[in-house]
């Protein structure tokens, strides 16, 4: 969608900002020998108290509130009762409807402190999607933003999943334009002033396949190697982007 009135900007804030404290909520909470489920449990009770409904519940029959996916699943983990423990990359995405509105961002942590290898991947990744977020403003391309996830991802010994994509949001969940995590510099189609995107990742310590597990949605990297997933909703601007999800200063150490 491109946002045209101030009324409009004012309940997609109030979305984003809702949607934000409900995500730093569920990141509080993640801890060893804790459960996604028991974290997608939490997340049904926090909806309930702010008066929205979960963004992904439903969608094609998918009966969760959250995608909590660990380690080597890359997105769309189904949130299982199986205790996390010290060392786990959990990644949160999660969204909201709000006033006819959506959200849809995600956030990678560590419980305690990573590895090397697992601090690299998740400065990759939050790096990706940051470099890529300075590049939405008007008359850059789609391109543009691709090819910075995808960059940075590479010069740091890791690559970007292409079957993934970021997109466009508004009063549904996705909407144009796809935003690749590759790309090349001034290609595909031309960003727009008000345009509401949906700026997303997933840098893997792995090859650029995935597969399907057993349980029909969760998506696991094919040799094991780790992922991680950062997403920012922004607005396009002439000069400067405007970052809904503000999420900048969260750490991904819990």
């Amino acid at each position: 969608m491109i946002v045209k009135t101030k009324d409009e900007e004012k309940i997609i804030k109030e979305a984003c900002n809702i949607s934000m404290n409900i995500l730093k909520k569920l990141g509080d909470s993640i801890k060893e020998h804790t459960t996604p489920l028991l974290i997608d449990k939490l997340a049904e009770r926090l909806c309930k108290e702010n008066n929205v409904k979960a963004a992904f519940k439903g969608v094609s029959g998918y009966k969760y509130n959250t995608c909590i996916s660990v380690n080597d699943v890359a997105v769309h983990g189904i949130p299982k009762d199986i205790p996390l423990k010290k060392g786990d990359l959990v990644s949160i995405d999660f969204g909201i409807i709000y006033k006819g509105y959506y959200t849809d961002h995600c956030w990678t942590w560590s419980i305690g402190e990573p590895d090397r290898k697992n601090e690299k991947l998740l400065r990759a990744g939050r790096r990706a999607v940051e470099n890529a977020i300075q590049k939405a403003v008007v008359g850059n391309k789609i391109g543009d933003l691709g090819y910075e996830m995808e960059s940075e991802a590479h010069r740091n010994g890791f690559n970007t999943l292409s079957v993934f994509i970021g997109h466009g949001i508004g009063k549904t969940l996705h909407e144009e334009p796809d935003i690749p995590a590759f790309g090349r510099k001034n290609k595909g189609n031309v960003l727009k002033d008000g345009m509401v995107i949906c700026i997303e990742c997933q840098v893997v310590d792995d090859v650029d396949r995935v597969y399907e597990d057993s349980d029909g949605w969760s998506a696991r990297t094919v040799n094991g190697g780790n992922s991680v997933m950062f997403e920012y909703m922004v607005i396009v601007r002439k000069d400067n982007p405007e970052i809904l999800t503000n999420t900048l200063n969260w750490s991904t150490v819990v």
